[in-house]
């Protein structure tokens, strides 16, 4: 799975790697769900824009809060067809962490006492695009009983007029986002069997995942070569969402 990743490179850069205004924004060394994160929609890829992460279905009676969509069930499961179908995003991200099983590469799933984290990154931090998919998600309005006048359209005398500008009101609509992850590739397999999908730019995939058919889209769900990738250690502060520091993304001893 992919649930937590670093953002850390400069706006500057950002915009200029992925050609679209970030606006004001904090380095972020530990992104957790449930955060408002930037993500680049096929709808504006000119701008990026802040959106919850934790998926929630428009049709959703209550939250989900899905961080991660399976790359071999997107395009049928219920929660995800629809917005793969028409609401696919680039997560910029520059490393994302993963939690080992029993403290060292390849003890995943053998016990062991605690986990060890490890930061997943290109050798030179540089920032890159994991596939999303994103929803716009408006919660219930809860049943009220009303027993005074205006329950019964009096008072005022514009009741309805009220009722209907409430209905049309967008101002709690929450857009919400998931990353897909696919198998893992040589290097991520030793930490997780799961890992995000990341895009190649080179490849023209970042544009194809925004703007391609299905077909096309889902042809890019594999796992990025580990060539250029490297994994270390990193401190257990990165735990706690509420823990957010550069040195968090520093290499610690490994057991």
């Amino acid at each position: 799975m992919c649930g937590r990743y670093t953002l850390f490179t400069p706006t500057a850069d950002l915009e200029a790697r992925f050609d679209a205004d970030f606006g004001d924004r904090e380095p972020s060394y530990n992104c957790a769900p449930g955060q408002s994160l930037p993500v680049i929609t096929n709808e504006d890829p000119s701008e990026a824009t802040r959106m919850e992460w934790g998926f929630t279905p428009s049709w959703a009676e209550e939250s989900f809060d899905l961080i991660n969509a399976r790359a071999e069930t997107v395009r049928e499961k219920r929660s995800f067809a629809d917005a793969f179908e028409r609401r696919r995003c680039l997560v910029p991200a520059d490393g994302f962490y993963e939690w080992v099983d029993g403290g060292r590469p390849g003890d995943a799933g053998r016990g062991g006492s605690g986990k060890t984290p490890y930061r997943v990154a290109f050798e030179d931090d540089r920032p890159f695009a994991m596939a999303g998919i994103y929803e716009r998600w408006k919660p219930p309005t809860p049943e009220t009983t009303q027993t005074g006048l205006d329950a019964f359209g009096g008072g005022d005398g514009g009741g309805g007029s009220d009722a209907g500008s409430a209905a049309d009101d967008d101002s709690d609509v929450i857009e919400t986002f998931a990353v897909v992850t696919t198998e893992p590739n040589d290097l991520v397999a030793d930490l997780h069997h799961r890992m995000a999908v990341i895009l190649d730019p080179d490849a023209g995939e970042e544009e194809a995942w925004l703007r391609g058919g299905p077909d096309e889209a889902a042809a890019l769900l594999d796992p990025y070569p580990s060539d250029d990738l490297t994994a270390h250690p990193v401190s257990t502060r990165v735990n706690s969402p509420s823990v957010d520091a550069p040195d968090l993304i520093d290499p610690v001893a490994g057991d």
